[in-house]
């Protein structure tokens, strides 16, 4: 993984890996409620994550959803 991920990228990329955005679709309220922190937050970081590891995450729109997927 990259070395400039902060610590909070690094836990919402291994929560986005553990999980299954891709049959579910994403849900930014129910990830800024898991993390404590504000939608904007997550917002941030999943950006972010597609700027330092793109060839890590995909985030696509699928029948009027949000998904993402990580490995």
């Amino acid at each position: 993984m990259a070395d400039d991920l902060t610590e909070f990228e690094v836990r919402v990329f291994e929560w986005i890996r553990q999980s299954d955005f891709e049959g579910v679709p994403w849900s930014t309220k129910t990830a800024a409620k898991s993390f404590k922190c504000s939608e904007d937050e997550i917002f941030e970081a999943v950006a972010s994550l597609t700027k330092k590891i793109p060839t890590r995450i995909q985030i696509y729109y699928e029948d009027g959803n949000v998904h993402i997927a990580a490995e």
